[in-house]
């Protein structure tokens, strides 16, 4: 009977994980962001030195996906601030 209640107890207190698994995602996603911010840019420059002609376009694309990786990356860190403080 004591197992019992002490499991109980375990299984409802969950507000611990909860944090950690919120600051863990926030970390995750900030990480995330910069390594594809990152693997956008070098392969937008490899992409410019090989045609020069195109920098323009690609300059443009380039913008455009890291601005895309970087919202997808807010949504992770807000959704995991939104789990610390509600």
């Amino acid at each position: 009977m004591d197992l019992l209640l002490i499991l109980l107890q375990a299984a409802t207190d969950t507000q611990g994980f909860a944090l950690m698994g919120a600051g863990i995602g926030a970390g995750l996603a900030a990480i995330g962001a910069g390594l594809g911010v990152g693997r956008v840019g070098a392969s937008a420059l490899e992409s410019i030195a090989r045609q020069p002609e195109m920098a323009g376009d690609i300059r443009a694309n380039m913008i455009i996906m890291a601005a895309l990786v970087e919202g997808v990356a807010l949504f992770g860190v807000v959704t995991c601030v939104l789990i610390l403080f509600l």
